[in-house]
C-alpha cells in the first residue's frame, strides 16, 4: 500500500472551502487572498496525490474523496471539542500510599463520590513510584510524606500524620520490647524508636489489620493517630524522637487545573 505524506497545513483551507463551496468566501472567512486558498487546496491535493476539489468558474464541487475527507474531519473534530470543552464525566487518576488509602482517604472518596459525577482511579504505590508516575503524567494527584517542589510538580501540606503506639492493655512503653510487636514493615517505627527487638514480631502491611489486631490483644504498635476512632478503647502513648511527617499533595503544575481535577482538591482542601 502506498504511503500517504498529508500536509496537514492545508487541511483548514479545504474544510472551510468544502463548507461554503466557494473559494471567495472561503478566503474571507480565512482572512487570506482567494489565490492562497486555491494554492493551499493544490499543496494538499498534491501531498495525497489525489484530487479532492473539482473545480468551475461557476461552483465548487468535492470529490468523492474530498468527501469522505470532509466527513472524517468533522468527526475528528466532534471528538476533539469532547475532549477538551465536553462536559462528560472525566476520570480522576491517583496514586497514595497504602496506609492513606485504608483510612483518611477512605472518607475523601465517599465525600467525592457523593458530590461529584467524575470518577476516580486509585492505586496505591511506594513513594519513588508514585513521584515517577506523577512525573510521567499517569497519575494526575498524589499523596505521600515527601514535599515535592519541581519544574513540573508542586505539593501541598495537608497535615501532621501524627504517630501514637497503641496497646489493648497498659504497658511501660519505655521497655516496648517486653511485648509483642505488630508491625507495617522492616521500616517500621518501632524499629527505628528502640534498639532491643521484640521477641514476637507480627509483620502485615495494612494499617486496619494492625489495628484490629492490637484491638484482640496481639501486641503493640505505632501507627497514625488519624486512623483512631473516639471509641477505640485502646491505650495511647505519645513518642518522642520521631520527625514530624506531614502528608502532601502532589500535583503537576498546570497553568490552568482541569475541572475535574480540580473538583477533588477543592473538596480536600475544605475539609
Amino acid at each position: 500500500m502506498k504511503e500517504i505524506s498529508l500536509d496537514y497545513r492545508y487541511l483548514k483551507a479545504f474544510m472551510v472551502t468544502s463548507r461554503f463551496l466557494n473559494f471567495s468566501k472561503a478566503a474571507q472567512e480565512l482572512n487570506i487572498a482567494q489565490s492562497a486558498v486555491s494554492r493551499q487546496i493544490k499543496l494538499l491535493e498534491e501531498s495525497v496525490g489525489q484530487q479532492l476539489i473539482i473545480r468551475s468558474s461557476k461552483k465548487v464541487l468535492l470529490t468523492e474523496k474530498g468527501q469522505s475527507l470532509l466527513k472524517e474531519l468533522g468527526e475528528f473534530e466532534t471528538k476533539l471539542q469532547n475532549i477538551f470543552f465536553g462536559h462528560m464525566n472525566k476520570t480522576v487518576r491517583v496514586g497514595i500510599l497504602h496506609g492513606l488509602l485504608e483510612t483518611w482517604f477512605n472518607d475523601v472518596m465517599v465525600d467525592f463520590s457523593k458530590t461529584s459525577l467524575h470518577q476516580l482511579i486509585v492505586e496505591v504505590n511506594s513513594v519513588e513510584n508514585l513521584k515517577e508516575k506523577l512525573h510521567n503524567g499517569k497519575y494526575d494527584l498524589i499523596f505521600t510524606t515527601e514535599n515535592i517542589q519541581s519544574e513540573l510538580v508542586s505539593s501541598l501540606k495537608l497535615f501532621e500524620e501524627k504517630m501514637v503506639l497503641v496497646s489493648k492493655i497498659e504497658i511501660n512503653h519505655k521497655e516496648a520490647s517486653d511485648y509483642p510487636w505488630i508491625v507495617y514493615s522492616e521500616q517500621d517505627h518501632l524499629f527505628q524508636l528502640y534498639k532491643k527487638r521484640s521477641q514476637k514480631i507480627v509483620v502485615v502491611n495494612s494499617v486496619t489489620t494492625i489495628l484490629k489486631l492490637v484491638k484482640k490483644g496481639v501486641g503493640i504498635a505505632i501507627i497514625p493517630d488519624h486512623t483512631l476512632d473516639k471509641e477505640n478503647h485502646l491505650k495511647t502513648y505519645e513518642l518522642k524522637g520521631l520527625a514530624k511527617q506531614h502528608i502532601h499533595l502532589s500535583s503537576l503544575n498546570f497553568k490552568t487545573m482541569p475541572e475535574h481535577i480540580k473538583a477533588l482538591v477543592d473538596m480536600i482542601k475544605k475539609k
